[in-house]
């Protein structure tokens, strides 16, 4: 499973489970993801207006998300509404003459690059047919002409990329939002806490995050919690630390989008403290991992995993990943405590992936025991 952003959440594998989280420029994963920011196309939301209680649809959730008034969020939306993939946009392109490439559609979704020649201004003209748009809806939305020579993303952008790499869950999560992740902000401790239930399935994950301002104002950060396992989904979301504004589970995507007020606006490298907690509805696969990803440095970072009495690992190990998918290194075996829990204290937490593994072995029962 995996784990939290700005440190990112980590998420659980389809294989064996897992949980991921992620939280913004100081980001590190686990197997739940937390994550802020990308124009998702989703099949089914679950939102929750945390204070009212009110739904939010998921037509909603993209207009809010994806930056409909600029050309790539106008864009995003389009395709979302008319169910196109970028594969059938650029085959209906070229039955009218027109040639533009999956990839090009999908860097002028994402904001990567604008349409600016004769044949890129054409073929905006003709998607606003195919897409059913009134004329000039799109074209009119476009900026002045870019400087020539591959655009670097933001920082933020940037570095989240580096780690997560292109199409992420967490850049879908959070659509337009991801180019700005937690931007306003970065973390210096996070604590992660990863319940597993008596089937080994994950129970409930804690995190404190401890943030400091990069600029004057903020007040806010996004966090995102990924789940392998469509069957885990929360259940009950607590805020200790912070006022929960927004709380959506995107369900195509398996994962919760959580906002998380701090009361206050911050003064330039003024810290604060936020705290939650997430109980999931149980999984249908036992979990064998926890992550979590950052894609700045950490000042300290620690895992903490219960485990159930009755679903004792045989074996746990921590490793790390430069970049999510990567091979893991570092692997190291961890000791299982008297408390039936095994934790990672890591300081100076360079970027990229944290995570830790267990297997069930076949022993007696309470001893290693595979659940299930």
């Amino acid at each position: 499973m995996s784990s939290d952003t700005d440190t990112d959440v980590t998420l659980p594998e389809a294989t064996g489970g897992g949980a991921s989280d992620s939280t913004g420029p100081d980001t590190t994963e686990a197997r739940v993801t937390e994550a802020q920011g990308a124009g998702a196309q989703v099949t089914e939301a679950h939102a929750t207006a945390a204070r009212t209680g009110e739904a939010i649809t998921t037509s909603a959730l993209h207009a809010a998300a994806t930056g409909a008034d600029t050309f790539p969020g106008a864009l995003r939306e389009a395709l979302n509404r008319r169910g196109l993939s970028l594969e059938r946009v650029s085959e209906r392109l070229r039955v009218r003459g027109i040639t533009i490439s999956q990839a090009t559609l999908s860097s002028w979704q994402r904001g990567r690059s604008q349409p600016e020649r004769a044949r890129s201004l054409r073929a905006v003209d003709v998607l606003e047919e195919i897409l059913e748009l009134p004329a000039g809806a799109l074209r009119s939305l476009l900026g002045p002409r870019r400087p020539r020579g591959r655009i670097t993303p933001p920082g933020a952008e940037g570095a989240a990329l580096q780690i997560l790499g292109e199409d992420s869950v967490v850049e879908k999560a959070l659509g337009a939002r991801f180019r700005h992740f937690n931007q306003e902000t970065s973390s210096l401790m996070v604590h992660d806490i990863v319940r597993m239930g008596e089937s080994g399935t994950l129970s409930a994950i804690s995190t404190t995050n401890v943030l400091r301002a990069s600029r004057a104002g903020a007040d806010r950060a996004i966090f995102v919690l990924s789940f392998d396992d469509e069957a885990a989904e929360p259940v009950d979301i607590r805020v200790s630390c912070g006022r929960l504004a927004e709380a959506t589970y995107l369900k195509g995507l398996k994962s919760l989008v959580l906002e998380i007020h701090f009361g206050r606006e911050l003064a330039k490298l003024d810290t604060t403290v936020v705290s939650y907690a997430v109980e999931v509805s149980p999984s249908k696969t036992p979990a064998t991992h926890y992550e979590r990803w950052s894609r700045t440095n950490l000042h300290e970072y620690l895992q903490q995993v219960f485990f159930h009495p009755g679903a004792l690992p045989s074996d746990c190990h921590r490793y790390v990943r430069e970049k999510v998918g990567a091979p893991p290194r570092a692997r190291r075996r961890i000791p299982l405590s008297e408390s039936h829990d095994v934790h990672v204290l890591t300081s100076r937490c360079k970027p990229g992936v944290h995570g830790v593994a267990w297997d069930y072995g076949t022993g007696t029962s309470g001893t290693g025991d595979r659940p299930g």
